[in-house]
């Protein structure tokens, strides 16, 4: 996600206006236990993941282990020394052929949504994905009717590339998943080096 000039902050008097500063920094195990609370809470009360069954820390650890062997990015956002908001990028698809693209998540604490600090995670793992080389970044997106997390990702330059109507039942619903993807880079404009 190349929000880093892409996406600016707006000054339109929305809740967005009134953004929040948090400290973002790249997440460490010591995070893992925020991270699996506000990760606990999207799966139990939310439609932006599909788990129905809220993974322990173990899992967690498992996860984010697995993410950091495979080199991939992981920031958290703090704000007076408390994880509020943590996002990461992750492999696409595990084939070889998708190694320069990465699939992003962001999830919250409830009681931060909609002040800037998923837009401020965003940036930051847009910019660290393009330094890295990666060339797209996809956004898999739970449940048609997530205006904010659709919103924060349009504003960072993400195009709609398509939505699978109804492939997840939760909470006694029909969900769909909305695909979003943005360039990095120069994106398909160029060859990689490797």
């Amino acid at each position: 996600m190349d929000c880093l000039v892409a996406c600016a902050p707006r000054n339109d008097g929305s809740n967005l206006s009134r953004m929040l500063s948090p400290e973002i920094r790249p997440a460490t195990e010591a995070d893992l236990p925020d991270i699996t609370r506000i990760y606990e809470h999207a799966v139990l009360h939310g439609t932006a993941t599909f788990e129905l069954i809220a993974p322990d820390l173990t899992e967690i650890s498992r996860r984010f282990r697995s993410l950091m062997e495979g080199g991939f990015p992981y920031f958290v956002a703090a704000l007076d020394g408390r994880v509020v908001g943590y996002a990461y990028a992750g492999p696409y698809r595990p084939r070889p052929a998708y190694r320069f693209t990465v699939e992003n998540s962001i999830y919250l604490d409830p009681a931060i949504h909609r002040r800037g600090v998923g837009f401020r995670l965003l940036q930051r793992l847009i910019g660290e994905c393009e330094a890295r080389g990666y060339r797209q970044m996809i956004a898999v997106i739970g449940d048609s009717a997530n205006a904010g997390s659709i919103g924060v990702h349009r504003r960072c330059g993400f195009q709609m590339i398509g939505t699978h109507p109804d492939v997840g039942l939760k909470f006694g619903r029909w969900l769909d998943t909305v695909m979003m993807q943005l360039s990095l880079g120069d994106g398909a404009r160029t060859m990689p080096d490797s």
